[in-house]
């Protein structure tokens, strides 16, 4: 069984920086892309940043050059370096992986708030 456990969350002042990490386990098929979502109250999900397996990387626009997405394919391990926080990043911020046979998963979630 697929399991995405998330884990960096936290309550950050604006200007503050946190790592997100999230590492999947129990899957047979190699993963192709591992990125995360987030969901701020109110709000739709929208996709904050992506990465293939070959190190390509996609950035929603607004956090383009604060955010900083890696990965360890050898882990299975996704970071998502949050540089700059800005109140508008609070948000549960998701997990996600595609795997090669076409399944996809997503972790639980972790709460990320910017806040003084």
């Amino acid at each position: 069984q697929v399991q995405l456990v998330e884990s960096g969350g936290g309550l950050v002042q604006p200007g503050g920086s946190l790592r997100l990490s999230c590492t999947a386990s129990g899957g047979i098929f190699s993963i192709n892309a591992m990125g995360w979502y987030r969901r701020a109250p109110g709000k739709q999900r929208e996709l904050v940043a992506a990465i293939t397996s070959g190190g390509i990387t996609t950035y929603a626009d607004s956090v383009k050059g604060r955010f900083t997405i890696s990965r360890d394919n050898a882990k299975n391990t996704v970071y998502l370096q949050m540089n700059s926080l800005r109140p508008e990043d609070t948000a549960v911020y998701y997990c996600n992986a595609r795997f090669s046979n076409g399944e996809i998963y997503w972790g639980r979630g972790t709460q990320v708030t910017v806040s003084l």
